[in-house]
């Protein structure tokens, strides 16, 4: 009779450890801080609200200079909707800006 309580409790014990070392949710992505400074500078630039944005992509255009870029979907004050494509280049090493370009498109 005594022996009927381990079974319960090995298998509550083994999850919790199995669950314990199972990840919560996903580490944020590299691009993720440069995708909040290309929120906050567009947003600051065009007075406007943010929709959507998408990561492009980056490129390692030097050992000391990488860019990342973004689509941005904006919504101006007045209610116009259109796209900025915005580019950070900065050093890898020190994550300092060297710049930020942006180019609107309609689409």
């Amino acid at each position: 009779m005594k022996k009927m309580w381990i079974v319960p409790l090995l298998t509550m014990v083994l999850g919790l450890c199995l669950g314990a070392s199972m990840p919560v949710s996903p580490a944020a992505p590299e691009y993720a801080k440069w995708g909040t400074v290309a929120v906050k500078v567009t947003q600051q630039k065009y007075n406007a609200d943010i929709l959507d944005y998408k990561h492009v992509g980056r490129t390692d255009i030097q050992p000391k200079l990488a860019e990342e870029k973004f689509k941005l979907w904006v919504r101006s004050k007045t209610g116009k909707e259109f796209g900025v494509l915005v580019s950070i280049r900065f050093n890898p090493a020190t994550d300092q800006i060297e710049t930020i370009k942006f180019s609107e498109t309609d689409r």
